[in-house]
């Protein structure tokens, strides 16, 4: 799908100022940059108490502050462009550990229906991959998360879970690791 110039009320599927906009894709009134991954801000929230929210440019990876005014709403997930899909692939969890004081135990890839996939983002917690999964759960058709080792830890394909079991993506939340390493996904 390519992307549009110019978004509305339309293609969105919750708009005004009641909703949330954290932790979702964007649409911006704004037509050189319209889309955006919301990673907060006082004016982000249902209940705002402030006007600024912070985000991801899904056109360039390029961190910005916008008005919560300038945000026409939370975007129809099957209306994001794959460019734009690409790019949200890239965006670790708000809160993630840093990269340079933390050694990552997984990496995380998004996949387009035809294969098509950027390079993996580093994830350091259980915590984090099911912040990553639950992220890019709506937009992409495939996400896969694999260990150290390279060994798939999960699967989600069009929103559905793969790989593991229930129980083992319970003990996986709880964050339980052999000692090798490795996921106990049994």
């Amino acid at each position: 799908m390519d992307a549009k110039e110019r978004y509305t009320k339309e293609d969105c599927v919750e708009t005004g100022p009641a909703c949330s906009i954290a932790g979702k894709v964007v649409a911006l009134s704004d037509s050189g940059d319209p889309l955006f991954y919301c990673t907060g801000g006082n004016g982000a929230a249902a209940s705002q108490t402030g006007r600024a929210a912070f985000g991801v440019s899904l056109k360039n990876g390029e961190f910005h502050r916008f008005d919560r005014s300038d945000v026409i709403g939370v975007l129809k997930p099957e209306l994001l462009p794959d460019s734009a899909k690409l790019q949200l692939s890239q965006i670790r969890p708000t809160g993630a550990l840093s990269l340079e004081l933390n050694d990552p135990a997984f990496s995380g890839y998004s996949f387009l229906p035809d294969g098509r996939y950027a390079a993996g983002v580093w994830l350091c917690t259980p915590q984090e991959v099911m912040e990553y999964v639950e992220m890019q759960k709506p937009y992409q058709h495939r996400v896969l998360i694999c260990d150290r080792e390279d060994f798939a830890v999960m699967e989600v394909v069009e929103g559905q879970l793969i790989y593991p079991t229930p129980e083992a993506l319970e003990a996986f939340r709880q964050g339980d690791q052999k000692q090798s390493g490795g996921m106990e996904m049994t």
